[in-house]
């Protein structure tokens, strides 16, 4: 029989509710498994190079333009009220506050996240994982978890590096190519720009979303329907669902870190 659309709304909500009961016993595992870490530490570092060192030259040219964008924009806007000293701020609180780690997250989930996924559903698929358990190897714990982690601390540094080299972009366009003072430039921005309401706010939300990204990317490949089909769909869902969390999580963050200002 055919299903009314109040049948496909609640078979869509259960599935919906039991895919977030699976990943939440999945996230629990993935967690005790931490401890493993500290006696296989190669495992962590194989992993970073993998996820974050892999990821560089991606965010550090995205940051370049995102920055050199900014200072143009920025400019344009700034000198209708004659503020242009103040580009710096601008583009420093920006990029600090929003588009450091949303854009990084975004970049991450598309570059590291899809391949995570993609490599730990093609180990579902060709049974690595089934022979693991075969051999009494927990695969969540000597797969996963190192994968898990490396996308966890990788985050804030790829974040951090947008940031910077962003700045750096936004500098080279107001100071090199449009004329804004240098001194102006630094001091303003040295001056506004707050430690703990910019900075470290910054450095929370970019590690909020690697949990996100890094927890739905492993996740999707580790749920896969073993199939090159399914593999496929889940590096689909995991860039997707990414994506979706990181700005839902963003609008969440901002309201709790700057709805009282």
């Amino acid at each position: 029989m055919m299903e009314n659309p109040f049948q496909r709304l609640g078979r869509f909500t259960l599935e919906a509710m039991q895919k977030l009961g699976r990943a939440n016993f999945f996230m629990a595992h993935v967690l005790l498994g931490s401890v493993d870490l500290l006696l296989r530490p190669r495992l962590l570092i194989s992993q970073m190079f993998f996820v974050g060192v892999m990821s560089v030259l991606i965010v550090a040219v995205s940051g370049l333009f995102v920055g050199m964008v900014l200072g143009l924009q920025g400019y344009n806007v700034l000198s209708d009220f004659g503020a242009e000293q103040t580009l710096g701020v601008m583009v420093a609180a920006s990029l600090v506050r929003e588009l450091g780690p949303v854009v990084t997250a975004l970049l991450f989930s598309g570059r590291a996240g899809s391949a995570l996924t993609a490599e730990i559903g093609l180990m579902k698929t060709t049974e690595q994982l089934a022979g693991m358990e075969m051999m009494a190897v927990d695969p969540l714990r000597r797969v996963v978890a190192p994968r898990f982690f490396a996308g966890v601390a990788s985050m804030p540094l790829l974040a951090a590096l947008f940031s910077m080299v962003g700045v750096m972009g936004g500098y080279f366009v107001g100071v090199g190519l449009l004329g804004v003072d240098d001194g102006a430039f630094w001091s303003q921005m040295v001056a506004k720009i707050d430690f703990y309401d910019d900075i470290v706010n910054g450095v929370i939300k970019s590690a909020v979303f690697g949990v996100v990204v890094t927890w739905i990317a492993v996740y999707e490949g580790y749920d896969a329907v073993p199939t090159a089909e399914g593999v496929s769909r889940a590096t689909t869902r995991s860039v997707v669902y990414s994506a979706f969390a990181v700005l839902g999580w963003d609008f969440v963050l901002t309201a709790m870190m700057f709805g009282d200002h």
